[in-house]
């Protein structure tokens, strides 16, 4: 490594370390963190090499980024892995995807820093949609967290939040239909309530990497009052300082509410 390099290493260092310590001290927590994680194809493309690899490098960025939010104490933390439109994909790119999905939830139910941490972990979207060895993983890696609740990690696989939400009219049109649900008694509330995230609260800041700006069937109920940050780097590229600005940002924004 050469002196212009560990240079730029010492710089890039004690621009974290500054974010970091700005961040703690600051008034305004973030509470629910959601990302969008994209451009792990992009990121392979330019740096020729395979798409399979791109997306490795882009499970292993997320587990760095677990670390990270735990750092900060963000104590929700939500991602977007796979929607429902991305089973579209070829068979060989979707198997290789399904392949890390189920090494990244076994990795992730061991991590001695899970338990420590009492993260538990849960995944959401339409699993009928997964294979038998992604639904075991996401089994395995629930049953052994299932019992923490000071962080939550929530991963979302085969979702779209439009089918979400057809799915919370279908059960509340059920009720209805049934006597248990009046008219008066269908409100936000209740919508939320029936929503695969009515267990959670909504997203403060929602990140989205590669920059395209667009929240793609993502959580659209739940974002309607988030803070959006959108950043050029391509989810494989994403440092620590990337997101200590992304929440520094919304850090200093007023949040409105529609007032």
């Amino acid at each position: 490594m050469g002196i212009s390099e560990r240079m730029g290493d010492v710089l890039g260092l004690a621009v974290e370390s500054k974010l970091m310590r700005q961040v703690a001290e600051h008034p305004v927590r973030v509470q629910h963190l959601a990302i969008i994680m994209d451009g792990n194809r992009r990121f392979a493309w330019k740096s020729n090499i395979a798409t399979g690899i791109g997306h490795r490098i882009g499970k292993e960025k997320l587990e760095k980024v677990l670390d990270w939010v735990l750092d900060i104490n963000i104590p929700w933390l939500t991602v977007y892995a796979l929607s429902t439109e991305n089973l579209n994909r070829p068979q060989e790119e979707l198997d290789v995807l399904f392949k890390l999905y189920v090494e990244g939830l076994h990795d992730i139910a061991d991590d001695p820093r899970i338990h420590e941490n009492k993260v538990r972990v849960q995944i959401i979207g339409r699993r009928e949609l997964l294979p038998k060895s992604v639904n075991d993983a996401i089994d395995y890696a629930e049953a052994k967290t299932s019992e923490y609740d000071t962080f939550v990690f929530t991963v979302c696989l085969a979702y779209g939040s439009r089918e979400e939400m057809i799915d919370a009219i279908r059960s509340i049109a059920e009720e209805h239909a049934e006597g248990n649900l009046s008219l008066d008694a269908i409100d936000e509330q209740a919508v939320s309530e029936r929503l695969y995230t009515g267990n959670m609260p909504d997203p403060d800041l929602v990140i989205r990497t590669s920059g395209e700006e667009r929240i793609s069937n993502f959580l659209l109920w739940q974002m309607a009052y988030s803070e959006l940050y959108f950043t050029d780097v391509f989810w494989p590229s994403f440092q620590k300082k990337d997101l200590l600005k992304a929440v520094r940002t919304f850090q200093d924004r007023r949040r409105r509410f529609g007032e």
